[in-house]
């Protein structure tokens, strides 16, 4: 299986990590120059040798967003890098077609509905903001949500920095109400929750948000109890934004300037589209990503979102279709 074409071809790897985040690794991930080499070389020797993947990134930055994430225990890793291809496959709608080009996530893009601050806290990390109250519920569907999450996310993981060093999430929840539950079922909030802190590798070290309404606090309560006890303890609300401000928190200069820093929040989504479109040819090729489906258990596909493929097209298609999504498509399938 030596000769196989894969996505990306296997590099020798370069540290571009610095010295301090060198450091967290070692002390946080048990990383080094010694268990990165020995745990590429077996991630890429199991990869090969398994029937279940036909196609995935082989580059060193691709398996170690799963080796990190699973803190360099190597069996986890290889679960986890399965379970995400496997994922892709079956959630086309979040993961398949990143093509930020797409007009409606554009727009969602400029909106600020969801974005990365230009700069780094104080511990390194990237800051997202969402604002979901920006979500038009007339206009865009839980398709568009759940691809333009997909974008951002993937977007981010490429860089070594937040592999290692994580993430802090900031969202305003001003404008949501009870309006925007009609965009999931409960079923499909579980999968989509369970599956987004399980299988998707990235460090989410905090979490804050403000302005939650009264009429959706029992449908965070119900989220809350989805997650693990370790994300949960890293949840952190308040009711508005000036107490959130004074908690100290987040470092006011990081946010945008419409919530309490320095840099109008239009400037940062068009510092953001940059990274976007740097991004975008990487994401694209991610579509070549397969497994043999039919290899895995029930119990493995268990959770996994279908994915739509009796409306799946190929991205591109005419009409209003959006890569196997039509434009007034409102509710995903679960197994």
């Amino acid at each position: 299986m030596s000769d196989r074409k894969w996505i990306t071809d296997l590099d020798d790897y370069e540290c571009t990590l610095s010295a301090e985040t060198q450091t967290i690794a070692k002390e946080e991930l048990r990383e080094d120059e010694n268990s990165r080499q020995t745990a590429l070389a077996s991630m890429r020797e199991w990869i090969m040798q398994n029937p279940k993947i036909k196609n995935v990134r082989m580059d060193s930055n691709f398996l170690l967003r799963f080796l990190r994430f699973k803190k360099f225990h190597i069996t986890l890793a290889q679960e986890a890098l399965e379970r995400y291809v496997l994922l892709r496959q079956t959630f086309g709608v979040a993961f398949n077609c990143l093509d930020i080009t797409i007009p409606m996530m554009q727009d969602l893009t400029n909106l600020g509905y969801m974005f990365a601050c230009p700069k780094r806290d104080s511990k390194g990390r990237r800051v997202i903001v969402t604002r979901p109250g920006v979500f038009d519920l007339d206009k865009f569907t839980n398709a568009d949500m759940c691809r333009i999450h997909g974008i951002v996310y993937e977007t981010l993981m490429e860089d070594e920095e937040n592999q290692v060093r994580g993430y802090v999430h900031f969202a305003d929840g001003q404008g949501v109400g009870f309006a925007y539950l009609t965009l999931f079922t409960i079923k499909e909030a579980v999968r989509i929750v369970k599956n987004g802190e399980r299988t998707l590798p990235m460090r989410h070290k905090e979490v804050h948000g403000i302005n939650v309404h009264p009429s959706m606090k029992f449908a965070l309560d119900f989220g809350m109890s989805l997650i693990s006890d370790k994300i949960k303890s890293r949840v952190r609300l308040y009711s508005n934004l000036e107490e959130f401000l004074n908690s100290g928190n987040i470092e006011k200069d990081i946010l945008p300037k419409e919530y309490g820093g320095n840099m109008p929040m239009s400037e940062m989504i068009e510092l953001w589209k940059k990274e976007l479109v740097n991004a975008h040819p990487t994401l694209m090729s991610h579509d070549k990503m397969a497994v043999n489906e039919e290899l895995f258990s029930a119990k493995a596909k268990e959770g996994a979102v279908s994915a739509l493929k009796r409306n799946a097209v190929s991205c591109g298609s005419e009409g209003d279709s959006l890569c196997g999504i039509s434009g007034n498509f409102r509710r995903l399938e679960v197994d």
